[in-house]
This record gives C-alpha cells, structure tokens and sequence, in this order.
C-alpha cells in the first residue's frame, strides 16, 4: 500500500519518502504503524542532511556567503525561527559534522558515531541531545580510546532503549570514567535569589510574581499544601469543589494571617489587621455600597463590615456630601483575653462540621458592632476565613443558644425546618 520513491537530497546520500495512500482511513494497523515508522526515518535523516548542510555554511563563513553576522542569524532568518529556536538546531550541526578553522584545518565532529546513527535515521532529536550531554561531561583528561569506546556503547543503546536506560547508563559510564567525581570545593555560600514583586491592577485584584530560591521554594510549597486540602465533606454531604489554584490562594490568606497575628510582627504587633476605612454612615451600617481601603484600594461596605470583625481599624465616616464626620479612634475590637477565651470556649471554628482550628479563625461579632453590638463574649464566635465569608455573605445565620454556646441556622433551601446545628467535632476531641 506505502508505495516508495527515491529523492535525492543532493549529496551522495539518497532515501525513500512514503507514498501517503489517497484512501487513509482504509488502511491496516500494520500499514499505519509501519507508514508512522517510515516518516519518522525519514524526519531524522532529512535532520541529520540539514545538520550537514548548516556544518559546511558554519565552515565557510556565512558572512562570506550570505552577508549575515552568524549561520545562527541565517539559519533564524530563512526557517522563519527566533535565535532562540534555532540554536539547537546549529549547535547540533556543529557536534555531530567536522568544520573547518578559520586556518582551513579541518575540526573533527565532536560526536562522529552519533552523527552515522542520526543519518540512518535510527535516532532522533531527544536521544541525540541526551547522548550529546552526557559526552559533554566526561573529564576533558579521559582518552580518547576511552571517550570513543563510551559514545559508541551510548549510542548502540539508543539505537533501541528509551530516555531512563541511555540516562542510567550514562550515570554508570561517568562513574567509570571519573570514579573520584569533580574536586571537591568550599566556595562561600551565595546569598539566596529570592524576588517578589506585588502589583495592583486596573481591575482592583493584585498580581503577585516572585522567584524562590530551592529552600524557600520547598517550604513555601509545604506550607501551602499543609493548608490547601480539601475541606472534608460536611455532614450535608458537600464536598469541596475549589481547584487547587484556589485552594493554594486560600491558604495563602490564611498564612497571612497567622503571621499578622504573631506578637512580634512588626508594623502590627499581633492585631490580625489593621486597615483604614473611608466609608459612608449609611453605607457603614446597611452594608451596601462602596468603601475607600487604606486610601489605594476599593471593597464593599459589606467587606468592610466582615473587616471590622477581627481588626484594628480606623473609620473614616462621611456625610451625603462627602465631608469627614469623624475619624475615629485606633480600636481593638476584640482583646487578647477575649480571643484566649473564645479559643477555649469555641475550640476553633464554630461552623457545623469544619475542623479548623483556632489558630486559623476570626472572632465574628454576631450582632455588628455597627448596629450596635458590643464586643463581649456573648456576642463574638471563632470562625474560619470561608465560614465567616458564608456568614456574611450567605444565608446562614448565627445565634447564641440559651446555654451561651453559638449554634447556626441553616437556610431554608438547606433544611426546610431551619433546625439549629452545632459544631460537635471540636468538644468531643476535647
């Protein structure tokens, strides 16, 4: 069915190109695989003769010919490539086919075997770049017998193995080579690359890119994962459906805020937040419309109000016209006895079902302390980033029971009784 036809590539070397059949799909699996097998000889011999053609242009000069600067630059140029991709193709060229100096001497292949197996088109790229890297790192003081002898062996495996058996054997062939390894050296330990930029943009979302070094990358990536899990499914059978980018970008809010919250963080002092308000009286108190955040950024007046839960917060309220009223005092809403109480009392987030514990919890004011609430134990609960969100923003409300103790009432599209439920899981591990 595969039909052939000999093409000439100009030089002494001739091969065969598949007939492509008109009727494909007619085809046996044994006529597809032998057809793929064919073109794939064929891509890697019309590899190895572009290598050969670029080696001799490299060895003329191709300033001379072409008037460009580098074979590199014409090769880019006339294939329609960046320099960047074209230059393995040259390099490859370079290593596989002997060149001239600029004295007319001839400079031998640095890979010649590799080269006789490339233009039978038995290996292709990768193996030929494998192969070619591990070359590279045998110890310029080996023999020549004995580098020859390793490219060889290389070679004839790749004729037939795959990436991990040419990548095992070339470990095994430099530990031969060079049973010492490198000299040992003590050089002064580098100062650590690390870079992180935070940008806002024109949509009011930040942009956060940065470059770790391998230490701090692993224990960012940790401490990420340590917090990204899936929430467990709760006892109404919902599971957690954010994708790991938003899972990670929670966890990121809460690491956040565990080091705000520490004593010794500077510029804080273990307040969880502290944010300035610009902010409507109306607006303040119905949780609709706009707020001014630390005077470069824009949040929800019911944003403000889940803000103001846990925080240090200085209130800017406005009048219709929009003159300052009052710029209120610095003020803890919630002290440190207090949050050391509701740890105790609560055991960590209150919400029906979550296992968070209080380290990772806000102290939500149940009746707003802008409607009037007062910051007292019979008014705050510990809730964790999403619940307290759910809080706010959902159908969900909380209460304190008769006994003192926060219980939640579900909406009614959850339970059409609106049957109050408690967080059980936290007393009975206590």
């Amino acid at each position: 069915m595969f039909g052939r036809f000999w093409y000439s590539w100009g030089v002494s070397e001739t091969t065969f190109v598949p007939e492509l059949p008109q009727e494909l799909w007619r085809a046996g699996k044994l006529e597809l695989a032998h057809g793929v097998q064919q073109f794939l000889q064929v891509m890697r011999v019309a590899s190895a003769g572009l290598g050969r053609y670029l080696a001799e242009i490299e060895s003329r000069g191709c300033k001379d010919l072409y008037g460009y600067g580098t074979t590199l630059a014409w090769f880019a140029d006339v294939a329609g490539l960046s320099q960047a991709e074209a230059r393995p193709y040259v390099n490859q060229a370079i290593d596989l086919n002997p060149t001239r100096a600029l004295d007319g001497r001839e400079v031998p292949a640095f890979a010649p075997a590799t080269a006789v197996a490339a233009a039978e088109g038995v290996i292709g790229q990768e193996r030929i770049k494998q192969v070619l890297g591990i070359l590279k790192e045998i110890p310029a003081e080996v023999s020549v017998e004995a580098r020859e002898r390793t490219e060889k062996t290389l070679v004839d495996l790749a004729r037939d193995a795959g990436p991990s058996e040419v990548s095992e054997l070339g470990s095994t062939l430099l530990a031969l080579l060079d049973p010492d390894g490198a000299e040992p050296k003590d050089p002064e330990p580098a100062e650590p690359r690390r870079e992180l930029t935070v940008e806002r943009r024109k949509d009011g979302f930040w942009k956060i890119k940065g470059l770790l070094d391998d230490e701090l990358g692993a224990r960012t990536a940790a401490a990420l994962e340590a917090y990204a899990k899936p929430r467990p499914v709760d006892e109404f059978g919902e599971a957690d459906w954010r994708t790991k980018a938003e899972r990670q970008g929670d966890a990121w809010a809460e690491l956040l805020d565990l080091a705000i919250a520490c004593p010794d963080q500077p510029g804080t002092s273990g307040y969880r937040t502290l944010i300035h308000v610009t902010v409507g009286l109306d607006e303040l108190k119905t949780g609709i419309g706009k707020a001014c955040l630390d005077f470069v950024g824009e949040m929800t007046a019911r944003e403000a109000r889940m803000a103001a839960c846990d925080c240090l917060m200085l209130p800017v309220v406005l009048n219709a016209a929009g003159e300052p009223l009052d710029v209120g005092r610095l003020r803890r809403f919630v002290t440190p006895g207090q949050r050391r109480a509701l740890n105790i009392r609560d055991g960590g987030c209150a919400f029906p079902g979550c296992h968070r514990r209080p380290k990772n919890c806000h102290a939500h004011h149940i009746r707003h302390w802008a409607d009037g609430g007062r910051t007292d134990l019979r008014n705050l609960v510990l809730l964790c980033g999403f619940h307290h969100r759910l809080i706010h923003h959902g159908e969900w409300e909380v209460r304190m029971a008769a006994d003192w103790l926060p219980e939640f009432i579900p909406p009614q599209y959850r339970d059409p009784l609106r049957q109050p439920r408690r967080n059980i899981l936290h007393r009975a591990a206590a």
